[in-house]
């Protein structure tokens, strides 16, 4: 067990950065895309110094009991719905004295697509100087599971045991249209692409929003060592494009799919948490499709 004390408030000098950012000792579980999600921040960090905030979520909970703390970085833990406010205050402040600390909210797909999207939206339409970063598993992870409405079609969860009915929500086109100055999705299974967006978030100012679908073999009833195989899968089959969107404007697609029928059914096959009377292929390839022609009449 490496868990140290916390940082409390204070912004870590460059020699505190050598600590990674998610600690070993932590207690999340095997196979959490949440945990790689982290590990590539910490890469990308170096030597920035970073303050986080965190609303109730897994990551949270990732943190340990006070005062200890599975991170190496300053987090402040904030009620579900008021994530981006925080952090508002905090780089505001940051700003008043001179501080080039960079403030990171780093939220699960509940506080961001939902309980959270009012402070959310109101930060992204102020253009305040965030990057939100929302690891997304698609369900309430940390309270049992429940279906959020980044849940996809046909997911059985908790509070959907027959399978959810509705589409995912599109997160990456709502923050877009909110006309921010960067906006873009990230793939686990492609590191050096996430890497490249983590380090042109950091270095750029205003608000930034980076969306990453993270595996929960927990939620996801899949083996925690197929999760990256799982993203891989996404990505190919055109179920999880891989974009970045400038000023809400200017998209680029970073990764070309194959639109691979074998991808998309695996992907569905290895989660327990997708029952085949509970989803039709033939009608989510008919989503996927509608999807990309949307995203290729917007790419310049």
């Amino acid at each position: 067990m490496t868990l140290e004390p916390a940082l409390g408030g204070m912004a870590q000098t460059d020699q505190d950065r050598c600590d990674p950012l998610l600690r070993a000792g932590n207690t999340n579980c095997g196979g959490c895309g949440m945990s790689v999600g982290l590990n590539l921040l910490s890469h990308a960090l170096e030597t920035r110094k970073i303050q986080m905030v965190i609303p109730a979520c897994c990551g949270i909970v990732t943190a340990g009991p006070y005062p200890w703390s599975a991170y190496g970085a300053p987090v402040v833990a904030s009620t579900f719905a008021s994530a981006a406010a925080v952090a508002t205050g905090l780089a505001c402040a940051a700003r008043i004295n001179g501080d080039p600390t960079r403030v990171i909210c780093w939220a699960g797909d509940g506080g961001t697509y939902d309980i959270g999207m009012a402070t959310l939206s109101a930060a992204a339409e102020r253009n305040e100087d965030i990057l939100y970063i929302c690891y997304d598993n698609e369900i309430y992870g940390n309270t049992g599971g429940q279906r959020s409405s980044a849940t996809p079609l046909g997911a059985r969860t908790s509070t959907t045991p027959r399978g959810k009915t509705q589409q995912k929500k599109d997160i990456l086109a709502i923050m877009a249209a909110h006309r921010i100055p960067y906006a873009a999705s990230l793939s686990l299974g492609h590191p050096e692409d996430a890497m490249r967006k983590m380090n042109k978030a950091l270095d750029m100012t205003g608000f930034r929003f980076l969306h990453i679908l993270a595996p929960c073999p927990t939620g996801w009833k899949s083996e925690p060592a197929e999760g990256i195989e799982l993203v891989r899968n996404a990505v190919q089959s055109g179920l999880y494009p891989i974009l970045e969107i400038e000023d809400g404007i200017r998209y680029t697609l970073n990764i070309e799919p194959s639109m691979s029928d074998e991808d998309l059914q695996n992907y569905f096959e290895k989660q327990g948490r997708f029952r085949k009377e509970n989803y039709d292929l033939a009608v989510i390839r008919k989503h996927i499709d509608e999807h990309w022609q949307l995203i290729r009449s917007r790419i310049r």
